[in-house]
């Protein structure tokens, strides 16, 4: 989306400008002549501001809504608002504190990234998103315990430290010698390896006759890799949290753009592909409004980063969306920081 370099405006359209999207920005009101001229800080009658109003709207930069009503950034305002005049507002010391002590707390890495777009929500009064890592975790140990003679269970051990069990059905034939043949033959041929990559190999083994196990604990180690490798293509690849905040009082105004958001935000398989922009980019993104496709009827803009592990490499995405009027000047800066955090939980 183009938009009129700031060098195209007088000092004097540039300070009405600015001051008419912060409005916008802080009340999701459009802004008006008496407003500027009474407490905006415009040393102009309010017929010399409606005369820049009217300049700044030819432009394509400010809309009114309605004849008597004031004026509002178009996106195309916004864009260049955010690009060219925002200044931004680094997170206070209580907010860094806030999401490093969220980001901190132990426990497997699912839940951190549950946190951290609940906490994306909490900070910005939008809806918070987080992209799950596209790359599978290296697997450091595999080991069976038997729970009682039925059951069995089942501890993965990534190689970053996570930690996962599952309980399986145990045939009972697969107790004693077998059970530990099967959990020795795991972890020698999961290490190191991402769980694809195991079983993969052992599937090679298995139909080749090379793997040296008896048939109950053949069938077991086959039962088990299936279960895991079930649960990871399940797991949901996009996490939203805080779609309670789009209904805002605000927002009760034109219900028919917040249920159209909802809906977009029901079909994760696009909202990821939005998301997958960023992460290609290696970047902080802003999309405004119909800037991408799949927002541009219900009017939101998306803020996404992606988040680095500790090799440095890109591994998801994280952001808000929200109405076009979100804080950008606070919400951009927030979500920069949230996801260098997460990248050092990641570490």
């Amino acid at each position: 989306m183009n938009s009129p370099p700031l060098t195209d405006m007088s000092d004097r359209a540039r300070e009405i400008f600015r001051l008419v999207v912060e409005g916008y920005l802080d009340s999701g009101q459009p802004v008006g002549s008496k407003a500027l001229a009474g407490g905006g800080g415009v040393n102009l009658s309010p017929a010399s501001i409606r005369s820049v109003l009217a300049e700044l709207e030819q432009r394509g930069l400010l809309a009114a809504p309605h004849t008597s009503a004031g004026r509002m950034p178009t996106e195309s305002g916004l864009r260049l608002f955010v690009d060219a005049m925002m200044q931004v507002a680094e997170p206070t010391r209580e907010e860094r504190a806030a999401i490093e002590q969220r980001l901190a707390e132990p426990g497997p890495i699912e839940r951190a990234l549950e946190e951290t777009s609940a906490l994306l929500s909490d900070l910005s009064g939008a809806a918070g998103m987080v992209m799950v890592p596209s790359r599978e975790p290296r697997l450091a140990q595999v080991s069976l315990t038997a729970l009682d003679a039925n059951r069995v269970l089942a501890v993965l051990v990534g190689e970053d430290g996570h930690i996962e069990n599952r309980v399986l059905p145990l045939p009972a034939e697969a107790l004693g010698t077998s059970l530990e043949q099967a959990s020795n033959y795991l972890t020698a041929r999961t290490s190191g390896r991402t769980l694809a990559e195991a079983a993969r190999l052992v599937e090679s083994e298995i139909a080749s006759g090379k793997s040296a196990l008896d048939e109950a604990s053949r069938d077991l180690v086959q039962r088990g890799l299936a279960t895991w490798s079930e649960d990871a293509s399940s797991r949901p690849v996009l996490i939203v949290r805080g779609q309670a905040n789009l209904l805002d009082e605000a927002a009760l105004t034109d219900i028919e753009r917040v249920r159209s958001l909802l809906d977009d935000l029901e079909n994760k398989q696009s909202v990821s592909a939005l998301l997958e922009r960023a992460r290609k980019a290696e970047a902080m993104r802003i999309f405004i409004g119909s800037e991408n496709r799949l927002f541009s009827l219900s009017g939101s803009s998306v803020i996404a980063a992606p988040y680095r592990d500790r090799e440095g490499k890109v591994v998801g995405v994280l952001g808000v969306i929200g109405p076009t009027r979100l804080n950008y000047a606070r919400v951009v800066p927030m979500v920069d920081f949230t996801a260098r955090s997460l990248g050092k939980r990641l570490g």
